[in-house]
């Protein structure tokens, strides 16, 4: 339950940031409204004269460079919402998903160094149940394997090394849950971006069929729709990408952790068990 409110939590945050885009894009307006507002004004006599502004002058004013992030922002808006929103959803699912698991397994991280000196401690001073104690009182999975050997002690280390294993299996599934979905908006992404290339060629050549011409003008739009739509799948694909897989390598050095300190466990198990015979 608090996985699933963490997830939630973090959709509605990255949603915010799609809701944001979509009303920047509705601000731009419609071009008939704002040409029929200009001609109104005309005819008022509201509109003032122009100031006449030396070309001298307009050369030494600098250029302002716009950063990728404005350039990112405006080829979104000057994209087809239904594309471009459908993208952007995928992106926020997808990265929801991918900053859940990065904090789940970094709270799974564990020096196991240090528990395995306070595990072999406790079976000295106290045996068996104050060493369970120190598992209990640890977060992560190496903690939880711990636990389960010290729970089969009694029933000898070979029933102990299984009940590792066995447990270790379970432990690797919680780790790596999740990552067929993030795999999934990795693959979507792209295809996505395709499918509104191939629609917007569509409609370039419908705009051409019932324009009866092929000049630039008639098929900048519907172009520009089906490559913008491409670039921003690419985009998505490459950024989640990238978290799936630091995600993986976080789940492989988890997993060296957990077989490695397993190994040391059960050396640790043997020579209490060869003392205390």
């Amino acid at each position: 339950m608090k996985k699933l409110f963490a997830l939630l939590t973090i959709v509605t945050m990255l949603s915010l940031g799609f809701t944001t885009l979509m009303y920047a894009q509705n601000e731009k307006g419609n071009p008939d409204e704002m040409a029929q507002t200009d001609t109104t004004a005309v005819e008022e006599g509201i509109v003032e004269e122009e100031a006449v502004i030396p070309a001298s002058t307009l050369a030494d004013e600098p250029v302002a460079e716009k950063d990728f992030q404005q350039v990112l922002k405006e080829k979104f808006i000057e994209g087809d919402w239904k594309f471009m929103g459908i993208v952007l959803l995928t992106l926020i699912f997808g990265l929801a998903l991918a900053i859940e698991r990065i904090i789940y397994l970094n709270l799974s991280t564990t020096n196991t160094t240090k528990l395995l000196n306070k595990v072999e401690a406790a079976l000295e001073t106290g045996g068996v149940e104050k060493a369970k104690e120190v598992c209990k009182d640890t977060r992560g999975p190496v903690a939880g394997i711990f636990y389960q050997g010290l729970d089969r002690y009694n029933e000898g280390i070979e029933i102990v090394e299984k009940s590792i294993v066995g447990y270790g299996s379970v432990l690797m599934g919680r780790l790596e849950s999740g990552l067929s979905w993030i795999s999934l908006f990795v693959a979507l992404a792209p295809m996505l971006g395709f499918m509104g290339t191939v629609i917007g060629m569509i409609q370039a050549f419908d705009d051409i069929a019932a324009a009866g011409d092929i000049s630039p003008t008639v098929v900048a739009s519907g172009i520009k729709v089906a490559l913008l739509t491409t670039v921003f799948g690419l985009i998505v694909a490459i950024i989640l990408q990238i978290f799936n897989n630091y995600i993986v390598s976080k789940i492989d050095s988890l997993v060296n952790n957990m077989e490695d300190s397993s190994i040391s466990f059960i050396d640790i198990l043997t020579k209490y068990r060869a003392i205390n015979k």
